[in-house]
């Protein structure tokens, strides 16, 4: 009896201090707000604290409501292109393992990139043109017997193996440039098309492709048919128009995985949000919508509306967005305004479980680029021997990604004029509300959450992540 008083009275004590610690009357507390300004003069910084109140004045207000629940979110990130890892690659190993620690770690420290996209054989800002099944002119290899991975096995590889020691839960998604030449009506590296009859070569070759990676101890999550499938002028390149890749899913790639026991997913298009009806096309058919868990989007045309046509017409599907570019040409101010209020904002606002920029590193030249590839593709990061510069495309993706991670889901906040926002809850229960100022004047509005308001004046031209 004795004991039972003594544990009750202890029970008690906890309870009272917990309810002591936490304002019962229903107040969420305090949100800290992290900021960056498009005149680059503060980045990333954590600039103060805000308390809910049960009044506000009058002002624009946004709503977050949690119990009005979206997509699931699968990360914020970049493409680890071959340049981008070999820049990585040939830094001292100290300054190596601390850029990446600061890229994909879960500390203070770290900005907690969650998603990556690879090429599957080169992309355009690789130092040259490669498939993994390269032949001399006029031979063929239609069971992909000479299929290897050897050329990922200089940068990409090592650098992605030290990335999955920092976060092994990141997802990676894989995306071809070009099939061989040899499988090309064309015979070479820039755009073409796939020939018909190697329908069922280059699905064994995705498979090889999948396997060879595991073994390596990198699991693909998701693999894209073809990147930006309707601009067969880049090198390398193809040409695979809607109806061309909804056979080789439905015929080929498909069935090969479904015997092959390979659970990746495979997603469509991967272009531009000017022809929502490729996705819609493909997705349509039965046949090919049974292997195919959805769409990805570039926006160098379109508006980010069209991911919601997509998403309205084959609701069960998912949609990501994979690719945007910030170019050596571009303005800070500009580009961070332009790409949180799209690529971060708009994309999560119309059903995207991901929001990627290009690539990840380039030199100050911004090489290294194949022969006619991108030359003026900026890296989040610029990176000259062991001296890092942390770009435009570094501070747009780290204002999601250090507050959003894997396995958040997006929530319900309101529309005010002159603020996009976006908002979220974490894992762990945390909420998170991206604000876009645009305008050339501070903006006052009110955090309205649980019956209570926050309010914040947002500088001009600023993004602000409040989490609380």
């Amino acid at each position: 009896m004795q004991r039972r008083r003594i544990f009750t009275g202890i029970v008690l004590i906890a309870v009272l201090s917990i309810y002591a610690q936490h304002d019962h009357s229903g107040s969420p507390g305090v949100l800290t707000v992290w900021l960056t300004k498009a005149d680059s003069s503060v980045l990333l910084k954590k600039s103060n604290t805000i308390r809910f109140a049960k009044n506000a004045e009058a002002g624009a207000v946004i709503e977050v409501d949690p119990a009005r629940t979206f997509q699931d979110i699968d990360g914020f990130g970049y493409t680890l292109t071959g340049g981008s890892a070999l820049l990585i690659n040939r830094m001292s190993a100290l300054k190596k393992d601390a850029l990446l620690k600061e890229l994909f770690g879960s500390n203070a420290g770290s900005i907690g990139i969650s998603y990556l996209r690879v090429s599957l054989g080169a992309s355009d800002l690789d130092p040259e043109v490669f498939s993994y099944n390269d032949l001399p002119a006029g031979q063929t290899d239609p069971q992909q017997e000479k299929f290897s991975i050897a050329h990922d096995r200089g940068n990409l590889i090592p650098v992605l193996k030290k990335i999955l020691a920092i976060n092994p839960k990141i997802k990676i998604l894989a995306s071809p440039w070009s099939p061989p030449a040899w499988m090309k009506d064309n015979g070479a590296t820039r755009g073409g098309s796939l020939k018909p009859e190697y329908g069922a070569s280059y699905a064994r070759y995705f498979v090889k492709y999948i396997r060879a990676m595991k073994a390596e101890g990198i699991t693909i999550d998701a693999l894209t048919i073809q990147n930006e499938p309707l601009h067969p002028g880049n090198n390398p390149s193809l040409l695979m128009l809607a109806e061309q890749q909804r056979d080789f899913i439905k015929n080929n790639l498909g069935p090969a995985f479904k015997a092959a026991g390979i659970p990746t997913k495979i997603i469509v298009y991967d272009h531009n949000l000017d022809r929502p009806d490729y996705p819609i096309t493909i997705l349509n058919d039965p046949g090919a919508k049974q292997y195919i868990d959805g769409s990805a989007f570039h926006l160098y045309a379109g508006n980010v509306n069209a991911m919601s046509q997509v998403h309205d017409a084959h609701p069960d599907r998912n949609l990501y967005f994979t690719e945007q570019w910030t170019g050596s040409t571009g303005s800070f101010s500009g580009d961070l305004k332009w790409h949180i209020k799209n690529v971060i904002i708009g994309t999560m606002r119309n059903w995207s479980r991901t929001a990627l920029e290009w690539n990840l590193a380039s030199d100050p030249g911004y090489n290294p680029h194949t022969p006619g590839g991108c030359t003026q593709c900026k890296g989040a990061l610029t990176i000259d021997g062991n001296t890092v510069n942390r770009n435009v495309g570094y501070y747009i993706i780290a204002q999601a990604s250090k507050f959003v991670p894997a396995g958040s889901e997006r929530i319900y906040s309101s529309n005010a004029t002159g603020l996009s926002n976006v908002a979220f809850v974490t894992p762990r229960g945390n909420k998170v509300l991206i604000v876009l100022n645009e305008q050339n004047n501070d903006q006052a509005f009110h955090i309205r959450f649980s019956g209570r308001n926050a309010t914040y004046t947002i500088p001009a031209n600023a993004v602000a992540t409040m989490v609380w």
